[in-house]
């Protein structure tokens, strides 16, 4: 088994510890990723915190780019040598959910789901958790979470594909299906807020209002395609979002925060046939609450995104496209690189509201 050096998470809301572990050579159906960008996502900091309980220790990190450095037995598609981008969506593409071309609810149990790849030198199991552990040199997955991207793409800007874009930018595209002329609004303009941004502005939206508490992120949705900006602190943003739509409401509000509030408000924004997608997840318990009278009467929706509903064979070649076009904004969305070594104060910086995304690179 390699020895690696790995971020671990051994007590929630504490530091992570960079340690040496082994990791497993691949098996069939498996690929060795050496890591060389790995993305801070808030899903990472959630669960190092505990908001979503969960075994430790852990190595978290599911926002990667890498080179295959070695494959199982059956692997045909890749190679050593291959630029990758490694998710967390794992799929076996024939069970109820994969045949519906749903492969972010894919119900199969792989051997990497059975028994960790991840020890200490000493024979301790680390969870990878959300079957990736990318803050680590290596990461060994199931072939099903891998892309193949051009060897000229950056790492870094490659490693945002996957999970910040394609669950922002597929919550517009997959699961809400924009069409041109539609009105949205996304409520949280971190990055995935910000990519659920460009696939509006892509899609041809009409209306696009960004919320947020924070100046600099309403700035940058400005940039990234919004119509308008708006910080709920200070101003009605329903109000400001009625008269923007004949009084009626945008067709969509995509919630990218785990926020009571936030959940709870943007009922206030949908006109009649409009939906609310909920994008962001808050820590276990933590209920919205909504008037079923209206959303019956008005014929309105509640949608979850998990993962944009992505199916990444397809989706991140597509985007791909787009980065090349110049009409999706990839390298913009990187605040700072920063080494394994210093993973504490890239996350500090994350949940200070300082940074859209900081990235790991190897």
């Amino acid at each position: 088994m390699p020895t690696i050096k790995a971020a671990i998470c051994r007590e929630f809301a504490k530091p992570l510890s960079i340690e040496e572990i082994e990791i497993a050579d691949p098996g069939p159906g498996e690929v060795l990723v050496d890591i060389k960008a790995c993305a801070i996502c808030h899903s990472d900091i959630a669960f190092a915190e505990g908001a979503w309980g969960g075994v430790l220790p852990a190595i978290y990190g599911h926002e990667a780019a890498g080179v295959v450095e070695a494959v199982g037995s059956g692997v045909t598609a890749f190679s050593p040598g291959d630029h990758v981008v490694v998710t967390l969506i794992r799929s076996c593409g024939d069970c109820h959910y994969c045949r519906r071309q749903s492969r972010v609810m894919c119900e199969e149990v792989f051997p990497l789901d059975r028994s960790a790849p991840l020890k200490s030198p000493g024979g301790e199991e680390y969870e990878q958790a959300m079957r990736t552990g990318a803050f680590a040199e290596k990461a060994l997955v199931h072939e099903s979470q891998i892309v193949a991207v051009p060897s000229d793409i950056a790492f870094d800007s490659a490693s945002l594909l996957a999970c910040g874009v394609i669950t922002g930018f597929g919550a517009v595209a997959n699961t809400a299906r924009v069409s041109p002329g539609d009105n949205v609004a996304v409520i949280g303009c971190g990055g995935v807020g910000l990519n659920a941004i460009q696939a509006a502005r892509i899609c041809g939206a009409s209306v696009i209002a960004a919320i947020d508490l924070s100046k600099d992120k309403l700035e940058a949705a400005l940039e990234f395609g919004a119509t308008h900006a708006f910080d709920p602190a200070t101003e009605d943003a329903a109000a400001r979002i009625k008269a923007l739509t004949d009084g009626r409401g945008v067709d969509f509000v995509f919630v990218t925060v785990g926020a009571k509030k936030a959940l709870d408000g943007a009922f206030d924004l949908i006109t009649r046939n409009g939906a609310v997608v909920v994008v962001g997840m808050p820590p276990s318990g933590v209920l919205a609450e909504y008037d079923p009278a209206t959303l019956a009467s008005w014929n309105q929706k509640i949608l979850g995104s998990k993962m944009g509903e992505t199916d990444i064979a397809t989706d991140i070649p597509a985007l791909i496209g787009h980065y090349r076009d110049g009409r999706l904004k990839l390298d913009e969305l990187i605040t700072a690189p920063y080494a394994l070594e210093e993973i504490n104060e890239a996350i500090a910086a994350v949940k200070d509201g300082k940074a859209l995304r900081n990235v790991i690179v190897f």
